[in-house]
């Protein structure tokens, strides 16, 4: 004998209705996804070993060579501890460098498509490039705080005191986010042009002809206004005064300068190409 059940209502399953928390277009959803893929940036970096090389170990082991091969001859020669010059030379070219390997890296990923895939996400459209530039600024006070962990251990020192030292290390990152900012207007602009060779051959001239390097007065005298206003000896001059003492407001204003004017000119470039580049696969 059989029981048959019967009922006169169908079965339904009802599933619970999954909500945005926030609009996709809404500045919170832009806060949010913007952590999100800084994220995943950092942590695609911080797995390459070409980029953490490039951003972290080798201005650490620049600095270690500049300070061996010509700081203590400097130091003799001019009666001035080379190393409150090199130190702050050297964070700014771990910001330069380190930005240039962040550029490749976009150049990878939009070569792979990956950024036209994160494009017709449900993400804010913005989230991606304010992400690579709060992941450059994580990298840089990274790179900033080892190299000058490393200067500490070579005669660097904070003279002027805490604050001083505060605003010293926040000098690597305005003019490392102009930098980067840069960068990424060129990369996305430029699918085919020789990135590294470009702004390599750009960071060598900067690095071998500035204040931190020598002494400006070292240099010719058709050549010394160049090297003292270029922005590399801008920043290092008013980090100078800011660690060692000396004039402080006239070089900071100057690298606060030529930081604002790389954000003006590079950041429309950078959004428009950004915005291209994830709409169009290389």
């Amino acid at each position: 004998m059989t029981t048959e059940y019967r009922s006169d209502t169908p079965a339904t399953v009802t599933f619970p209705e999954v909500l945005e928390p926030h609009p996709e277009n809404s500045f919170a959803a832009l806060f949010a996804h913007s952590l999100l893929q800084t994220r995943r940036l950092l942590l695609r970096w911080a797995r390459d070993p070409y980029t953490m090389l490039q951003a972290i170990v080798y201005p650490s082991l620049m600095l270690l060579m500049f300070w061996a091969v010509l700081g203590i001859s400097i130091t003799k020669a001019t009666g001035v501890n080379s190393v409150f010059g090199t130190v702050p030379m050297i964070t700014l070219v771990g910001a330069m460098f380190g930005s240039i390997a962040g550029g490749l890296s976009l150049k990878k990923e939009w070569a792979d498509g990956l950024l036209s895939r994160f494009w017709v996400l449900p993400v804010h459209r913005a989230s991606g490039l304010l992400s690579r530039l709060m992941a450059e600024s994580v990298r840089i006070m990274l790179t900033t705080v080892l190299i000058i962990a490393v200067g500490f251990a070579i005669g660097f020192r904070f003279d002027q005191g805490i604050l001083a030292g505060v605003a010293l290390m926040l000098l690597p990152l305005l003019f490392g986010v102009s930098f980067a900012t840069m960068v990424t207007a060129l990369a996305v602009n430029a699918a085919k042009a020789p990135l590294v060779e470009l702004l390599s051959l750009l960071c060598t001239l900067l690095l071998f002809f500035n204040s931190g390097f020598v002494p400006t007065g070292a240099y010719p005298t058709w050549l010394q206004p160049f090297v003292e206003n270029q922005p590399m000896s801008c920043a290092i001059d008013a980090m100078k005064g800011l660690s060692m003492g000396g004039p402080v407001a006239e070089p900071l204003l100057k690298t606060i300068a030529w930081s604002l004017a790389g954000l003006l000119i590079f950041t429309y470039p950078a959004v428009r190409g950004y915005r291209r580049a994830a709409g169009n696969p290389a």
